[in-house]
């Protein structure tokens, strides 16, 4: 797959922006503050409908403006697809595929498909099980709609019954309404669950071999999948896991057990990177959690998806970053650095000096 153009209005700090990447590596190249990572920014949420850096649409809108558009073109194996969203200042955002509004936010998936490595994934490896969960969410749902709308229908379940549990303090007659939200916690979560486990298998295997190669073969990855359910593949375990811990969850007054409790577990010769790794190896597996991802997508889709690396050559050591760059050949790649000796090594196809939120081209 490769993104063939971009159009932004009123989106960050981009007034106005038109953007046409070639096939290969293509650079953008600027100062800090300008719009390198924005541009970046709205075409991933062209692939998976969120900004990778805010929940808020609000915050994605020009200074005093009143709405904010992306759009985005790609050809596929499959032919041409675009992707634009509209986000108000006011209002429900709009998602249009081919120029027809989408009925449901999830049509927006797998239409444009990306894989975007910032020096925020070290967040992944370094923080709680919520960042891994998000990641896995994220690839997941432009690989399999179907993931998208379970992860949808589970968080809205989820919301619900914890709104019931506050309800029921001191009200038992409420314990039918706590049933429905369990039933329907239980199916999404299983669906969920089933997903997640084929996926970070696939994952597993790949991101071990890609760690042996970037450490020297000094060292062993290993990436697991902990379900808060560990029979949770089917329904009747996670209704069975809700009701065991419904004492406990009207004690607390939320949901202790369910997909939302998941784990993925990054372990380097037994160790856990989160709490033991050194800075080299947390990077390490960061990294090769990304390449990893890219490669799971490309089997699964049958082309590669975009690459879209937002500053992160200066954040690697001259090891990593060669073990990087020698990955590109043959992908789509949309580089942000402020130093353009980052990316000795590649080979460049364009480049733009980004400066103000304005792209000037210059020479590959």
């Amino acid at each position: 797959m490769r993104i063939t153009g971009a159009k932004l209005n009123h989106f960050r700090n981009y007034a106005s922006c038109e953007f046409a990447p070639c096939p290969g590596v293509n650079v953008l190249l600027g100062d800090n503050g300008q719009g390198k990572t924005n541009l970046l920014e709205a075409l991933y949420l062209c692939c998976t409908g969120r900004s990778h850096r805010t929940r808020q649409d609000r915050e994605l809108i020009y200074w005093d403006a009143d709405f904010a558009s992306v759009q985005v073109r790609a050809e596929k194996n499959d032919g041409s697809h675009e992707v634009e969203v509209i986000l108000p200042a006011m209002g429900k955002r709009k998602i249009k595929i081919a120029g027809r509004e989408a009925a449901r936010s999830g049509e927006l998936m797998g239409h444009i498909t990306g894989v975007l490595f910032s020096p925020e994934d070290l967040r992944t490896v370094k923080d709680g099980p919520a960042e891994r969960r998000r990641m896995v969410d994220m690839t997941l749902s432009q690989l399999r709609p179907a993931y998208y709308y379970a992860l949808q229908r589970y968080n809205r379940a989820l919301k619900q019954r914890n709104e019931a549990l506050r309800a029921m303090a001191g009200n038992v007659s409420l314990i039918a309404t706590l049933d429905l939200w369990d039933e329907q916690l239980a199916n999404a979560g299983a669906e969920l669950m089933r997903h997640r486990r084929a996926y970070i298998e696939k994952l597993s295997a790949a991101a071990e071999e890609t760690y042996r190669e970037i450490a020297g073969g000094s060292e062993q990855l290993r990436v697991r999948y902990a379900p808060s359910v560990t029979a949770g593949d089917d329904v009747q375990s996670n209704l069975d896991a809700l009701l065991a811990a419904r004492e406990t969850d009207l004690r607390r007054l939320t949901t202790s057990v369910g997909a939302h409790r998941d784990e993925v577990l990054l372990t380097v010769e037994g160790r856990e990177v989160r709490a033991y790794g050194s800075q080299g190896q947390q990077r390490t597996a960061a990294l090769s959690l990304r390449l990893s991802e890219l490669s799971v997508m490309r089997d699964e889709l049958g082309e590669w998806p975009v690459l879209m690396l937002d500053d992160v050559m200066s954040e690697l050591d001259p090891s990593r970053r060669r073990q990087l760059i020698a990955r590109l050949e043959g992908i789509q790649t949309i580089v942000t650095c402020t130093d353009k000796d980052d990316l000795a090594g590649a080979t460049i196809g364009a480049a733009w000096r980004v400066h103000g939120a304005e792209l000037e081209k210059i020479e590959g």
